[in-house]
């Protein structure tokens, strides 16, 4: 490489790291190789194989920080806090089950029997949240990702976490009624709502915690 090339190269490397921002020597190096071998063919020797430009390039990025007229410092990777994470998007479930839990609390203790048509309200705020809510956020906790599939179609993952949610609750909701027949309080309106209030509501906070984890560790 004569001292002309060499100087234009040096240049090249300086400049693509001022603009480009690269974050490892291995990003700069493929940056300068299109930036430079690519384009300047007509000054280069175009027989240089590959490994030979990224030989070259490596070669005097290395030179320049000896120097000290180069220094990569990679970026720090942003990771989203949790209160951060909880405004987005993919926290929206989480805020959705909140929001049928507590209007589900509000329809049990509020609305009467008789209050018709009212009670329709609270019957079906009251399935949901027997049938589907508790099974739902376990299914969540325990698998926050996408459960694994034969067919890769989105719509058969829905069914599986439906019918596991469903069939999750139906085992919950009498084991929590089992377990509240052997304490002082018994098997009545009150504290059969409240357990599974509560019960709902921890699966859901777990479930949350667990999927921010993961956005985290995808980002790193």
């Amino acid at each position: 490489m004569t001292t002309e090339t060499s100087r234009t190269l040096e240049q090249t490397i300086l400049q693509t790291a001022a603009d480009k921002k690269p974050e490892t020597v291995n990003q700069l190096v493929e940056l300068v190789r299109q930036a430079y071998y690519d384009q300047d063919r007509e000054m280069l020797d175009v027989r240089q194989t590959y490994e030979m430009q990224k030989e070259a390039i490596l070669s005097t990025i290395l030179q320049l920080q000896e120097q000290g007229k180069l220094q990569i410092t990679p970026r720090p990777q942003r990771t989203l806090k949790t209160s951060a994470y909880l405004k987005t998007s993919a926290a929206l479930w989480f805020w959705t089950t909140i929001a049928l839990t507590l209007a589900t609390l509000a329809a049990a203790f509020t609305i009467p029997e008789t209050a018709y048509p009212l009670v329709y309200v609270r019957y079906t705020l009251g399935a949901i949240f027997v049938l589907w809510l508790p099974g739902y956020t376990f299914m969540r906790a325990l698998y926050p990702k996408q459960l694994p599939s034969k067919a890769n179609e989105k719509d058969l993952d829905i069914i599986e976490r439906t019918s596991m949610s469903i069939g999750i609750s139906l085992a919950l909701v009498p084991m929590v009624g089992l377990l509240l027949n052997y304490t002082p309080w018994g098997i009545s309106l009150t504290p059969i709502v409240l357990s599974l209030v509560a019960l709902t509501l921890v699966f859901a906070v777990a479930a949350v915690l667990r999927e921010h984890q993961i956005s985290i560790s995808k980002e790193a």
